[in-house]
């Protein structure tokens, strides 16, 4: 089937074309992106339409830092599945992976496992709520998409404007919840005080370690002593850092302990596994409080994350992605000061942890050149877009080579030509934009 006749049928039949907002063609070119595939296997993937890509843009959205369809993690899972995924008992491997997490992060004693980030955020926010016996949340970052956190963009008080998050509308949230949920910038100790300050009765801060830029020491330690103070449950949102640059939180490195510790993504390459991790005088309101789904009982989760830690500890591949990263980094700032602006400004800033690089473009029409970026590479048979998730088997000279020379003449392009002949050499409409977190700048 070709894509065109894919992306049409979706549309009269899932609201939003994709169940993930980060999978929208929409985000990328919107009337030629695959959108569908096939198969996948290490940093390749295989459309509806038989063609193969180098995936070298979002990598299922970091979930496969292990690169597609590892070996060791899929027999896990076969093994599960060939031995009852679910039954009325409960599988012995959520207690050997409880045992693995702790054991990473001396301060947690207790995990709790859901099987998407969203839930367990949530999860971690609930429990919270139940240890303090109080409402507000402080956020600073990204957290999912339940009621709890968009109720941040129900603000009516204009003096909040530059904390709304861009793009996430709050339509269908309980009009209620104003006011519950509180952003603060990150590195930002006035604006995190002045949160704390307004509102005493805060149950819990949640933040991402880190995103686009080092948490600042001093910022971290000033958190971690209100919350001890004010008794407050500290939640490091760990969904997308954990376990690509440490094997564990980001936070092991900045030596500040939180009270709990959510993890997504890379702890299943693939399968759907995250936890929630924390101390257990506070995880233990889970028995004070309805926390339940049948679903998160299964058995393919656990096992494909034992697995998937074997794999880590193995090849150290806390080592290998973020030399992948700075690798990436370097081609992008290379090809940059080669295509300068006419004001002799560079096209592009690049920012992002070394796992997880990402660029951003100074121009006033940036989804354009983005879209062409994207047009330009997939013409090569390359996946791509201005965020890099790194995976342990993109570390190949040819791989490296491939995408430079790609990115280089998109680049090259994009800074020659002027938006309206950009906009001509275009075969598709140009991509939407994303939305803004509070701790880092996308496109």
């Amino acid at each position: 089937m070709d894509t065109f006749t894919a992306i049409s049928q979706a549309r009269d039949l899932i609201p939003g074309i994709s169940m993930l907002i980060s999978k929208s063609p929409d985000r990328y070119a919107p009337d030629i992106w695959p959108t569908y595939y096939q198969s996948a296997s290490g940093v390749h993937v295989t459309a509806l339409d038989g063609k193969s890509y180098l995936d070298f843009g979002i990598m299922s959205v970091g979930a496969c830092s292990l690169g597609y369809a590892n070996p060791i993690v899929n027999n896990a899972a076969k093994a599960s599945i060939d031995n009852g995924v679910i039954t009325s008992l409960n599988c012995f491997e959520e207690v050997e992976l409880a045992r693995r997490l702790v054991l990473l992060h001396p301060w947690a004693d207790m995990a709790r496992f859901t099987r998407s980030g969203g839930e367990a955020n949530a999860v971690s926010v609930r429990i919270a709520r139940a240890f303090t016996n109080r409402s507000k949340v402080a956020i600073c970052g990204y957290h999912g998409w339940h009621d709890w956190y968009i109720a941040t963009n129900l603000q009516s008080n204009s003096k909040l404007n530059p904390f709304v998050m861009a793009g996430l509308e709050p339509k269908g949230v309980p009009s209620e919840l104003e006011g519950t949920t509180i952003p603060f910038f990150f590195n930002d100790i006035a604006s995190f005080d002045k949160a704390l300050y307004e509102n005493p009765d805060m149950a819990a801060v949640k933040l991402e370690v880190q995103r686009s830029q080092p948490p600042n020491p001093a910022f971290l330690s000033h958190i971690r002593e209100e919350c001890t103070r004010r008794n407050i449950v500290l939640i490091f949102d760990e969904c997308t850092s954990g376990f690509r640059e440490t094997l564990g939180g980001i936070h092991l490195l900045y030596g500040v302990e939180p009270d709990i510790a959510v993890f997504g993504k890379t702890l299943g390459n693939g399968f759907p596994i995250c936890a929630v991790i924390g101390k257990k005088h506070i995880m233990q309101f889970v028995e004070n409080t309805f926390i339940s789904s049948t679903f998160w009982t299964e058995r393919v989760g656990p096992s494909a994350a034992l697995a998937t830690l074997d794999v880590m500890e193995d090849i150290r591949s806390w080592e290998i992605l973020p030399k992948i990263g700075r690798q990436i980094k370097s081609i992008w700032q290379e090809v940059a000061s080669h295509n300068l602006l006419p004001s002799g400004a560079p096209v592009i800033t690049i920012s992002g942890i070394d796992a997880l690089p990402v660029f951003s473009f100074n121009l006033e029409y940036s989804l354009i050149a983005k879209t062409y970026l994207i047009q330009s590479l997939l013409d090569e048979g390359i996946l791509s877009t201005n965020s890099f998730y790194c995976c342990t088997l993109h570390d190949h000279p040819d791989y490296y080579s491939r995408y430079r020379k790609c990115f280089a003449k998109s680049m090259q392009d994009i800074v020659s030509l002027n938006e309206t002949l950009l906009r001509e050499k275009l075969r598709t409409r140009p991509c939407v934009g994303g939305f803004t977190r509070l701790n880092a700048t996308i496109d």
